[in-house]
């Protein structure tokens, strides 16, 4: 796929920060706004019209679904009429629908963009759940993220108190498959090679904010990865909307910008992170870190104080 050359919007980047800081934000809008760094004419409307479709169809189907009419094991403690909603859910999503996770190509950026997964049906753990959630919100189904290490997960909230109580945990990157905790917890280990760290953190709700910049993160990553450090540096212009007060995303941006020869901006990026990072207490990779760019930025002065 080709790139759009061009530096980040001001416009955009204004938008995308009263979105981000919005009491509610739309994750579909951000998501697609997101998307105008690869695609800067790209019509949101399109997209949020497939998601608008795709939601009336789910609707219909999970408003003819009965307990009596699924085939699966209904799990203990799970509201049957729920289950049976959420079968047939899946079955529209990944069956007829044929959304998959993208195993062969991860780290392609495509799969990080939701016009793009939208098209080609194919995404990764976080906006094939993002797509899962947007559509089961049009479909009357309240499904939230999980903001689970390494591998983005939805939850569908059992009714605490009843004996409809346990959640129904769904990996919308393997075809909406259920989740036990043990299932959770071996999940884990794959993903960190460290079985110690389940704790009651794992499966926490993830806030829209949330979402929206870990979606920024991977995108960075796979720019990273690329050398497309124009790219990365404009989604690291976005974390920064959504939060100016990061320190490692200023530091980024301030390497990123060395990378593309952008002196100056390089150097006030990097003087901030360590103006602002004085107050934090640094692990010894930190501080070996810390020390890189202190040697950056004098660097940096001296090539600056020669273009002058």
């Amino acid at each position: 796929m080709g790139y759009a050359t061009d530096v980040l919007s001001p416009a955009l980047v204004r938008d995308f920060t009263a979105l981000a800081h919005s009491h509610d934000p739309d994750l579909a809008v951000a998501a697609l706004m997101m998307s105008r760094v690869a695609y800067p004419a790209l019509d949101t409307e399109v997209y949020v019209a497939q998601l608008d479709a795709l939601g009336r169809e789910a609707r219909r189907r999970v408003a003819d679904a009965t307990a009596a009419g699924t085939t699966l094991e209904i799990p203990p403690h799970v509201d049957p009429a729920v289950f049976a909603r959420i079968a047939a859910l899946n079955t529209y999503l990944f069956e007829d629908e044929r959304f998959t996770g993208n195993d062969e190509q991860y780290e392609d950026p495509r799969n990080s963009f939701l016009n793009e997964v939208l098209d080609r049906r194919m995404g990764i753990p976080i906006t094939l759940a993002l797509v899962y959630m947007e559509v089961a919100r049009r479909a009357g189904i309240d499904a939230e993220g999980v903001n689970f290490p390494g591998h983005f997960l939805v939850r569908v909230r059992g009714v605490h108190g009843t004996q409809y109580s346990r959640d129904l945990i769904i990996d919308a990157h393997h075809g909406g498959a259920l989740l036990s905790e043990s299932m959770c917890r071996d999940l884990l280990t794959r993903q960190t090679g460290d079985e110690q760290l389940w704790d009651a953190h794992a499966l926490a709700h993830a806030t829209k904010r949330q979402i929206i910049t870990r979606m920024l993160l991977n995108l960075k990553r796979a720019y990273v990865r690329l050398y497309s450090f124009q790219q990365a540096r404009d989604i690291t212009e976005l974390l920064l909307a959504v939060d100016p007060a990061a320190v490692t995303e200023r530091r980024d941006r301030g390497l990123l910008a060395y990378h593309l020869n952008d002196l100056p901006s390089a150097l006030r990026d990097l003087q901030t992170y360590l103006e602002l990072s004085k107050g934090i207490e640094l692990d010894e990779d930190e501080r070996d870190e810390h020390a890189r760019i202190w040697e950056h930025v004098k660097t940096l002065r001296r090539r600056v104080a020669s273009l002058n």
